[in-house]
């Protein structure tokens, strides 16, 4: 019995993709802020209609001052402690956890 190994994507496939999230998609995402800002805002909030490089330059600027210029990075933000804090109180027991507690209280409620 053979067994087919994973070779990865064609190569022809990583370019398609890459053309479409590099390219096609942010010109896409350009074409749709600027026919939303030129159906809402103008009559809104009396603002001025915009072109599509503006629409464009308008995500530019909102992904450098809201988001992370990486490429595929994305911020793994989740409610409560980091992990290696968490990991640390899940090890703790009970007397361990109010001592814990009681610190962290001392620290954050000083009068």
């Amino acid at each position: 019995m053979t067994r087919k190994q994973y070779t990865g994507k064609p190569f022809k496939i990583k370019i398609a993709g890459f053309l479409f999230f590099a390219v096609i998609a942010p010109l896409a995402l350009g074409a749709i802020v600027m026919w939303l800002w030129n159906a809402i805002l103008p009559d809104l909030l009396h603002l001025q209609l915009i072109s599509y490089w503006q629409a464009v330059g308008l995500l530019v600027l909102c992904r450098i001052l809201f988001g992370n210029l990486k490429p595929g990075h994305k911020q793994h933000t989740q409610a409560g402690a980091p992990p290696p804090l968490r990991d640390k109180w899940m090890r703790m027991n009970e007397e361990e956890r109010a001592l814990f507690k009681e610190k962290w209280k001392n620290r954050c409620h000083k009068d």
